[in-house]
């Protein structure tokens, strides 16, 4: 059960119908498929929504092709976390227009629920930094943790942001676009709610996650992780940090562990 429901945008995906439109008609481009739940949801009836980043893809790897760079500039709003979680879109929005994208992270509501980055210390250990290697690359999600849309508020306040845009932009279509937003906000609580009455009788019951990714989620739903594998999932964690969680596994009795498919320890 908790695995079918560690993501809130799971439930966002049950609840909205995501369109990937043609790239010479999108109007609204997002950085990340959950962002692009939200914005379809808010943009139904009036433009449509694509998704920059592909399936399978992540966001902590990923490199900007030229087409997507040409995606960007071609949007009328572009949607994304901010720097500290697609990177690889910072030089590129650079130069678009405020008032054609939406920066959650920077949003006034945002900024007070931002929860810090859990410390990365752990990921250095048995970690040996070889020729090449740059220490500083192991800390780019910065001070915070940037996974805002596992937060039901951030995701409220993010499809609010997102109709205000739509709406500077869009005036003729205001009656459309207040009837999306008054929707979507209901649905996202009767999700949460459902999903919340789903995990109640898991509270207490400690786990591990790959990846240090569900704070949010997590605090929201009152859950007990017992800990992560690494912070940056691009940085296998060393023997001893391994040997550590094997020895939290056995010691805290986690009933169980959480991996993702495009990263493995």
């Amino acid at each position: 059960m908790l695995h079918k429901n560690t993501l809130l945008c799971a439930g966002l995906s049950a609840a909205f119908l995501f369109a990937h439109a043609p790239l010479a008609s999108a109007a609204v481009v997002t950085s990340l498929k959950p962002l692009g739940f939200i914005a379809s949801a808010i943009a139904d009836g009036v433009t449509q929504t694509q998704v920059l980043l592909p399936d399978g893809a992540s966001e902590h790897d990923y490199s900007l092709r030229p087409s997507d760079a040409k995606r960007l500039q071609n949007a009328d709003l572009v949607v994304w976390i901010g720097p500290e979680m697609e990177a690889f879109m910072d030089k590129s929005t650079q130069s678009i227009a405020p008032n054609k994208k939406v920066t959650i992270a920077e949003l006034d509501g945002v900024k007070p629920l931002l929860m810090k980055g859990t410390d990365d210390d752990d990921d250095h250990h048995g970690h040996d930094h070889g020729a090449g290697e740059n220490s500083d690359d192991d800390h780019h999600h910065g001070i915070y943790n940037m996974h805002l849309w596992l937060s039901p508020e951030i995701a409220r306040l993010s499809a609010v942001a997102i109709h205000d845009k739509l709406l500077e932009l869009m005036p003729q279509s205001r009656a459309k676009l207040d009837a999306n937003l008054k929707d979507f906000e209901a649905k996202l609580a009767a999700t949460d709610k459902q999903v919340g009455t789903e995990l109640a009788p898991l509270k207490g019951k400690g786990y591990f996650v790959f990846h240090d990714a569900y704070g949010y989620f997590e605090k929201h739903y009152g859950l007990t992780p017992l800990g992560h594998f690494t912070v940056n999932p691009e940085i296998q964690p060393g023997a001893q940090r391994l040997h550590e969680i094997r020895t939290q596994l056995v010691e805290q009795k986690a009933t169980c562990v959480f991996a993702e498919p495009q990263f493995r320890p």
